[in-house]
């Protein structure tokens, strides 16, 4: 979400002290970042968060392409009665949904929520590991625009129907919105570049 702005030193003995943790997990936690390529340490000059590179964003939106319609087809197939009931209640929140600016960060926590679930709901924690960190790439590309997108809460509503699919085990048409959102996606911000 750019919290942390883009080239931003991290300390990650002020981080573990906020955080009420020794350094060793923040250490690890830091690794693991920078695995996802959100932070870059370098020797004798501190860890960082990574710039935003949008060039990015065509290698990211390959790979999405492929793998969202895979996890919306298995959340179809596999996600559990708890989980489609979870799903329920998201879209309930969906539908509800504020347009007003000032819910911004609320809209994009929620979308990353969305993402989260179905990730999880399709039952192969390979896939949702690779999707998480792909979805993280995207917001942060996101979050660079965002104040030039015009319809947001759109953009996020229309997980409703993507749920609903998935909810209702049509594995086809949950495959199909979830390309058709990572698609939009990927030309909405382009429209803005």
């Amino acid at each position: 979400m750019l919290d942390i702005r883009p080239g931003e030193p991290l300390n990650d003995g002020l981080l573990a002290a906020e955080l009420g943790m020794g350094r060793t997990p923040v250490r690890e936690a830091i690794k693991r970042l920078e695995t996802d390529h959100l932070l870059v340490s370098y020797p004798r000059r501190g860890t960082f968060a990574t710039s935003v590179d949008i060039t990015e964003l065509a290698a990211i939106w390959d790979i999405r392409s492929v793998l969202e319609p895979v996890a919306a087809r298995r959340a179809a197939e596999n996600a559990t009665p708890a989980v489609r009931q979870e799903m329920k209640d998201v879209i309930e929140r969906l539908l509800a949904v504020d347009e007003s600016a000032d819910a911004q960060s609320e809209l994009m926590r929620l979308d990353m929520s969305v993402h989260r679930l179905i990730y999880r709901a399709a039952g192969n924690p390979h896939l949702e590991d690779v999707l998480i960190r792909y979805d993280n790439l995207s917001t942060r590309i996101w979050c660079l625009v965002i104040e030039r997108l015009p319809g947001l809460s759109g953009h996020i509503v229309e997980h409703a129907a993507l749920l609903q699919a998935i909810v209702d085990g049509d594995a086809d048409r949950a495959a199909e919105l979830a390309l058709a959102h990572v698609t939009d996606f990927e030309t909405e911000i382009r429209k803005v570049l």
